[in-house]
């Protein structure tokens, strides 16, 4: 039997490089700024070639930077999803022992390299993804098995699967067979506008958890309003948040919709990861048995900081910070 785990991701593990980019060079690519978008490995090789600088490489994925970030806070995690037997997968798998993380559910690919992802981050801030897939596209729908989420409590699901419905389906199926509880992180507006038909039912079936920001909540219900949209997610799921950026967020559970504000930060460096840093610190805190809006408060903790650095991977002096702010709100 394996051991007990509190949290398995599913999703694509991804090597993310971070390069930091002038609007006018983003403005040369193809693709809206700030989304996030599928490209091959000849266009991942032309982006790279047009960089001035090397960019920074950590390990990343929706799916990835969350349960990477709930292992660092001290839960058993796991993750589901496909590596490249190459140097990338070596590396990350790596990294994920390192932050505390069980391997043993990675699948493994030997005919595709790792996925990576290059975010190109503007000026503003704001940071515009490209994506290569790689070996993490390949894993197949007969891969899945009851025993990938045997012992596992909670399986925290990133929404870019719903570009792979069936591949979707066997996880939600699997993973509530298993006797999970279910979060799905909404991933980006254009996996919103592509899966239309298929959200409503799949939140109300199987969805216990939502996390949207506020560009997938207002392409999900027409609203840019965010309590509108958090209404209109609330039919479906118990529990809904949406993530307001600086203005905070806005939940919705048992208490009715409660406001948590945004941690102030004094400069925002790269927004890459934020969100799924966020979900993490709220799903520490659910699964804890916390408030809402003491989820909530964990969850802009994690955002704050995650802003402050380039990428999703914080500095051990941010996690000792994390620590010792989170220590003194569980009293």
């Amino acid at each position: 039997m394996k051991q007990s785990i509190d949290v398995i991701g599913v999703g694509s593990p991804i090597v993310d490089l971070i390069a930091e980019v002038s609007d006018e060079l983003l403005r040369s690519m193809p693709g809206e700024k700030g989304g996030m978008e599928l490209i091959d490995s000849a266009a991942m090789i032309l982006i790279l070639g047009s960089l001035d600088r090397e960019p920074v490489k950590a390990p990343g994925g929706s799916a990835g930077n969350t349960t990477f970030a709930l292992a660092r806070l001290g839960m058993t995690c796991a993750f589901l999803g496909k590596l490249g037997d190459d140097e990338d997968g070596a590396y990350y798998r790596d990294a994920f022992r390192q932050a505390g993380g069980d391997r043993s559910r990675f699948k493994m690919d030997r005919t595709a390299p790792t996925a990576s992802c290059i975010s190109l981050v503007t000026p503003d801030s704001e940071r515009t993804m490209r994506t290569h897939l790689g070996a993490a596209m390949n894993l197949a729908p007969d891969e899945i098995a009851i025993d990938d989420f045997r012992g596992c409590r909670h399986a925290h699901i990133e929404g870019y699967l719903l570009f792979n419905r069936e591949l979707l389906m066997a996880v939600l199926d699997t993973a509530k067979e298993a006797g999970c509880t279910v979060s799905l992180d909404l991933g980006s507006f254009e996996v919103v506008e592509s899966a239309r038909d298929l959200l409503p039912g799949i939140l109300d079936r199987y969805v216990d958890i939502v996390f949207a920001n506020e560009d997938e909540a207002a392409c999900f219900c027409g609203s840019r309003d965010s309590t509108v949209g958090l209404a209109s997610l609330s039919r479906y799921c118990a529990v809904a948040a949406i993530k307001t950026g600086k203005d905070g967020a806005w939940l919705s559970g048992d208490c009715g919709a409660v406001h948590v504000p945004a941690v102030p930060v004094e400069a925002v460096l790269d927004t890459t990861g934020a969100g799924d840093l966020w979900a993490a610190g709220f799903l520490y805190g659910y699964l804890g048995g916390y408030p809402l809006s003491t989820c909530g408060w964990f969850g802009a903790i994690l955002g704050a900081e995650a802003v402050q650095c380039m990428g999703a991977a914080l500095s051990e002096g941010q996690w000792k910070h994390i620590a010792k702010t989170f220590k003194s709100i569980q009293g």
